[in-house]
C-alpha cells in the first residue's frame, strides 16, 4: 500500500497581509499529480487543514475542489483536524463527502479506525484529532489529563487497545508538538506551554507508521514516526524548509520504505540585509523582482517611506525592518525605564536617540553638539 503524508495545508492564511489562495491551490494541483502517478492509495492530511476556525466560504471551496480532484485518483483520503480547525466545522463538512473521503474529528472515535485493504489484507488508520485538554478531560474523567503531553500519551493508548483488537497493519495520525522537532520562530508555539506539552517519542509507539502534523517544515523523528511539513511557505522563518510530502510504502510485514516528494514552490523567499541603497541595487532587483522578500536595512537611521521605495522596484516585498549595524541590545530597558534613570538632559536625549534610532545613541560629533547646545541654554538662562 503507497500512503502520501501531507499536513497543514493552512487554507484561507495570509502573508503578510496576501492571500494564499490561489498559490496554494496550484500546490495542491501538483500535489494530486503525484497521486496519480505514483499510484497512491492513501492521502493523509495530518490536521491544520484550514488557517482559521471560522473560514471564509472560499477556503471551503478550494478544499472541495482539492478533495474532489484527489477521490478522482481513485485514493482514499483521511483527514484529521488541527489545532487551527473546528472539529465541529469541518466534522459536520464531512457528512456532505462522498465515499472515500474521511474526516475523523471525533475524539469518542480514536479507537474506530478506518480500515483500507491492498493484497497483504487490512491496513488500519487510526485518526487523532487536536486534543485540548480542557476540552476533552470530561470525556475520560478517570484519566490525569491537564497537559498535551498526557492527552496524547492516553489518545495513544486508545490506539494501541485498537490495533491488540483487530488483524494487520495500521497508521496513527495525530497533530502535536513532538520532543526532538525543530520548530520554526514564532509559527507553531500554540500548543505549547514550555515544555509541559511536548510529546514524547515513546508515546507513539505501536503503529507500523506515525503520520504527524503541526510542524511546518519536514522531520524525521524515527523511521515510522514522521512530520511532512506544510505545502506552501507561510513565513520567512520557512524560507530554506523544502515544502513536499512523504510517500510512505507498507508491505506485508509492515513499514518497507519512505519517499519524500517536493512540491512545486509558487514564488520564492528571500531575505536582503544591508543598507537600503545595497538592497534595492540593479543586481537585487534582476535577482529577485519575482520574489516575496524581506528586507531587512542596516542604515544607521530609519530612512523616508522604505517600503514604498522597496516595492517600486521589489513589487513583492512582503516585509521591512530597521536593524542598524552596530545597534547596542544589550540594554533591554524600556524607553521609560531609561528616561526615569537619567540624571542629566545629555542623558535623556541620548536614551531618546537610542529609542529612535533602535538602540544607536548619539555619535561622538553629536554629543559634542548636544553638550554646546545644552551649554548655550544655560548660558542662556543665566542671563534671565
Amino acid at each position: 500500500m503507497r500512503i502520501l503524508h501531507t499536513s497543514d495545508w493552512h487554507i484561507g492564511r495570509t502573508f503578510h497581509g496576501h492571500s494564499t489562495l490561489a498559490a496554494l491551490a496550484d500546490v495542491l494541483d501538483a500535489l494530486v499529480v503525484q497521486v496519480r502517478e505514483n499510484d497512491v492509495d492513501v492521502v493523509i492530511v495530518a490536521g491544520d487543514v484550514f488557517d482559521s476556525a471560522t473560514p471564509a466560504a472560499s477556503a471551503y471551496t478550494l478544499l472541495d475542489d482539492a478533495l474532489m480532484a484527489l477521490h478522482e485518483t481513485g485514493a482514499t483520503v483521511i483527514m484529521t483536524s488541527g489545532n487551527h480547525d473546528s472539529a465541529a466545522r469541518l466534522g459536520f463538512h464531512s457528512r456532505l463527502l462522498r465515499d472515500g473521503i474521511h474526516v475523523l474529528t471525533d475524539p469518542r472515535a480514536i479507537a474506530t479506525p478506518v480500515t483500507v485493504h491492498d493484497e497483504h489484507g487490512p491496513v488500519r488508520f487510526f485518526g487523532i484529532p487536536y486534543l485540548e485538554p480542557a476540552i476533552v478531560r470530561g470525556l475520560w474523567p478517570d484519566a490525569a489529563l491537564r497537559t498535551q503531553a498526557q492527552v496524547m500519551d492516553h489518545a495513544m493508548g486508545l490506539v494501541r487497545e485498537g490495533i491488540v483488537a483487530g488483524d494487520g497493519r495500521s497508521v496513527a495520525v495525530a497533530h502535536c508538538f513532538a520532543a526532538g522537532v525543530d520548530p520554526t520562530a514564532g509559527l507553531e508555539r500554540e500548543v505549547r506551554q514550555g515544555g509541559l506539552d511536548v510529546v514524547p517519542l515513546a508515546s507513539f509507539d505501536g503503529p507500523d507508521y506515525v503520520a504527524l502534523g503541526h510542524i511546518h517544515g519536514r522531520q524525521q523523528l524515527s523511521e515510522r514516526v514522521r512530520y511532512s511539513g506544510a505545502p506552501l511557505h507561510y513565513s520567512f522563518g520557512e524560507q530554506h524548509k523544502e515544502r513536499g510530502s512523504w510517500l510512505v510504502e507498507l508491505d506485508a510485514d509492515g513499514l518497507a520504505s519512505t519517499q519524500w516528494l517536493a512540491l512545486p514552490v509558487p514564488r520564492a523567499l528571500v531575505t536582503l540585509t544591508g543598507a537600503l541603497d545595497e538592497i534595492l541595487s540593479d543586481e537585487n532587483v534582476a535577482a529577485h523582482a519575482d520574489d516575496w522578500v524581506c528586507a531587512i536595512y542596516t542604515d544607521a537611521l530609519p530612512q523616508h517611506e522604505p517600503m514604498r521605495r522597496l516595492r517600486g522596484r521589489l513589487p513583492f516585498c512582503a516585509l521591512v525592518q530597521h536593524q542598524p549595524e552596530g545597534a547596542d541590545a544589550a540594554d533591554d530597558r524600556s524607553y521609560s525605564q531609561r528616561l526615569r534613570t537619567a540624571v542629566t538632559d545629555e542623558e535623556r536625549i541620548e536614551a531618546f536617540l537610542e529609542h529612535v534610532r533602535a538602540g544607536q545613541g548619539p555619535s561622538e560629533r553629536e554629543a559634542e553638539l548636544i553638550r554646546e547646545v545644552l551649554d548655550d541654554r544655560v548660558r542662556a538662562e543665566a542671563l534671565v
